[in-house]
């Protein structure tokens, strides 16, 4: 069977600082895989990569068994539209609604009509819990209410494959339990593939079907909660006491 992501050999450097050294990571059709890692460890980068955003100095990524590494910027938009990408700071527009945020993708993408767009937007906005929010602006949204917007154009096209940038960063718990409710409940409701970067361990724990932490540029281990909890790895070792 032909893994959802499959990443390579990678290997990237910004100037000086080698960030991946000859990662290889896959990701299976539906699960939700966590990345684990320390601040700048390049989680996000490898995120960014999944979408074709950073090419990596050598390496292949496979998204559905295909190579995006050497896809024109015209052919990586149609891969784009298997995967949508909810960015840290949900990346917003202020100056447009959340209507006008999470039709962006449609208008852009698709030769939907206006009701099609609008009909859309109200759904995706439903199954993140943001139903009615439409004429309000981001600056009158809380962060974990941004996030959900954010989620919602991100779900927009009916991606197969969900990237999530550290998703609870900034979030009090009671909206860290809402976000990571509605990544376990939209793997369910709309069968994607998860994948989620992040340095919160009790989250990654609580939703993850498989937990792999990046260390040194490489992944260190890949295992469930449980093995990733009792490894003897030493990465995973320091990294699980460090966050404990």
């Amino acid at each position: 069977m032909i893994n959802a992501i499959e990443l390579q050999r990678l290997y990237k450097a910004f100037d000086d600082q080698q960030v991946l050294r000859g990662l290889d990571l896959a990701i299976e059709v539906g699960e939700i895989l966590t990345i684990l890692g320390g601040s700048g460890t390049g989680k996000s980068v490898l995120l960014r990569m999944m979408i074709g955003l950073f090419k990596p100095d050598a390496g292949r990524i496979l998204v559905e068994g295909e190579d995006i590494v050497p896809l024109s910027e015209d052919t990586l938009l149609k891969v784009r539209r298997k995967v949508g990408m909810l960015f840290q700071g949900a990346a917003l527009f202020d100056s447009l609604t959340v209507e006008e945020n999470v039709a962006f993708p449609l208008r852009e993408h698709t030769r939907m009509t206006a009701a099609e767009i609008r009909d859309r937007v109200g759904e995706v906005l439903a199954l993140v819990g943001m139903a009615g929010t439409e004429d309000k602006y981001p600056a009158g949204l809380s962060g974990g209410m941004r996030k959900r917007v954010g989620l919602a154009r991100a779900i927009a096209l009916t991606p197969r494959i969900v990237l999530y940038d550290e998703p609870t960063t900034g979030l009090d718990p009671r909206n860290v339990d809402k976000i990571n409710e509605l990544i376990t409940d939209l793997r369910a409701k709309l069968q994607v593939t998860s994948v989620v970067v992040t340095h919160d361990l009790q989250s990654a724990f609580r939703i993850s079907d498989r937990v792999a932490l990046l260390a040194d540029g490489r992944i260190a281990g890949t295992g469930s909660p449980a093995e990733i909890a009792k490894s003897e790895i030493p990465q995973v070792q320091e990294f699980l006491a460090g966050h404990l």
